[in-house]
């Protein structure tokens, strides 16, 4: 049950207040000087102080109330406290306020604004807590990957990306298909490696080929190799990628752009491990484990008929979706500071602009802009200009502008004022929110 510690040297308060808690089914528990309400705090289970600002000894300066709130915010820093007051203390509850207090209200009071007040921070709390046992749960997984697996050096932040890494790893070491989906420039083939990385044959060879880079007749010799001779410009006999990769893994990319040729071909390796050259008749046998992508929707290219749908079930015997960037926002600051890896420095501007970007190139357009960054900014800082991003891009739904004037008022009221707190509801740092605030004329003092 929530719980809420009243601090108050009148008898009658204390009443008044753990009435109305009390018919709101939230548990009061009650203090009448600071020394009995620091002792209650810490034997735990409260999620919010109500503190009165003066006390019995103390019934002008305010200052007994000051150093409650100190000691509060010392021992207990996550804790929130409102603060009440009469007007003689009110700069010096806007002064705790600015400290970290959640809120002040003047005696007497308006319950439906302290019930609406107590309701909204105790809310806030408990998302907080979730969101801190989520992360501590988040941290845990991580670290039991980076512990057990390969993660060859990838580095993200997003649970989505956990999501995709813990079903890679998991699966690495089945020798089965494994299809990984994605848009391009995602990092596709980063999850290949880590598949490999982590699978039975690690020690053998992982070997990649482009399916979209080769023309059409070329990609069964690559595939399979040829026979001198078996077309022009085959002066010498030649093993192909599957012979390459004989005992390990085949990488193929871009899987959709196989002509109909090679797919055949290669839906014959798949069920028996048999094939031959290009130009010969002599079957060779190999075990490969094979691992595909593609950005395209390979079950539209079967329903044009240009791909087979006996070899998309044997291709497929586990997907990893690898979602976009854009989806994974968490991941595009970490990703660019590891781009970064000389020094260079962005900018609190250049973080938000990143932030803000939708990124429709991915992981591959955020390494090109950080990369063209680092060239442009010289010895200072990498500033919005040296990113060079548009300001709205093809198909996004962000802009550098969000969130909204609205959106900003909306937080900030829900939060009490509190600018931590409206920060993080919309996925900000302070300092990011104090300069939409400058920019949208919303008082950031008082």
């Amino acid at each position: 049950m929530r719980t809420v510690l009243i601090v108050d040297d009148q008898a009658a308060v204390r009443e008044a207040l753990s009435l109305l808690l009390s018919i709101h089914d939230i548990r009061p528990l009650t203090a009448s000087m600071p020394d009995e309400g620091l002792a209650l705090l810490a034997r735990g289970n409260v999620d919010l102080v109500i503190a009165d600002m003066n006390f019995s000894a103390d019934t002008t300066s305010g200052q007994e109330g000051v150093a409650l709130f100190h000691a509060i915010r010392e021992r207990h820093p996550d804790l929130p406290v409102i603060l009440l007051t009469g007007w003689t203390h009110l700069e010096t509850a806007v002064q705790l306020v600015k400290a970290g207090a959640a809120d002040y209200l003047s005696k007497p009071w308006d319950d439906a604004k302290l019930l609406a007040t107590v309701e909204n921070l105790l809310e806030l709390a408990e998302n907080a807590r979730s969101g801190e046992r989520a992360r501590i749960t988040r941290r845990r997984r991580r670290e039991a990957l980076e512990r057990s697996y390969d993660l060859r050096g990838i580095v993200f932040a997003s649970d989505e990306m956990l999501r995709v890494l813990e079903l890679a790893c998991q699966v690495a070491r089945a020798e089965v298909p494994v299809v990984v989906t994605g848009p391009n420039g995602a990092g596709k083939e980063r999850i290949a490696e880590i598949l490999h990385a982590n699978s039975a044959v690690r020690d053998k060879p992982l070997v990649t080929v482009n399916c979209g880079a080769l023309p059409s007749e070329l990609i069964e010799a690559e595939l399979f190799g040829a026979e001198a001779g078996a077309y022009t410009g085959a002066t010498r006999a030649r093993e192909g990628r599957f012979e390459a990769a004989d005992g390990g893994t085949l990488f193929l990319d871009e899987i959709g752009n196989l002509p109909p040729a090679g797919q055949m071909k290669l839906l014959r390796v798949l069920e028996s491990g048999e094939f031959e050259r290009l130009g010969s008749t002599r079957t060779r046998k190999v075990k490969v484990r094979v691992i595909s992508a593609t950005n395209a929707d390979l079950a539209a290219l079967i329903r044009d008929g240009r791909f087979r749908e006996d070899l998309f079930y044997r291709l497929n015997t586990i997907e990893i979706a690898l979602p976009p960037l854009a989806e994974r926002s968490e991941d595009i600051l970490p990703l660019a500071e590891h781009f970064l890896d000389d020094g260079a420095v962005l900018s609190d501007d250049a973080r938000d602009a990143l932030a803000a970007y939708p990124w429709p190139g991915n992981v591959r357009e955020l390494k090109n802009t950080i990369e063209r960054a680092k060239l442009l900014c010289g010895r200072e800082d990498i500033s919005v200009a040296n990113l060079g991003l548009p300001m709205v891009a093809p198909g996004a739904t962000r802009s550098l502008d969000d969130p909204s004037r609205e959106a900003v008022e909306e937080a900030l009221r829900k939060a009490g004022g509190v600018i931590s707190q409206a920060a993080r509801t919309l996925g900000l740092s302070r300092q990011a929110l104090y300069r939409r605030m400058q920019r949208f004329g919303i008082p950031t003092e008082g």
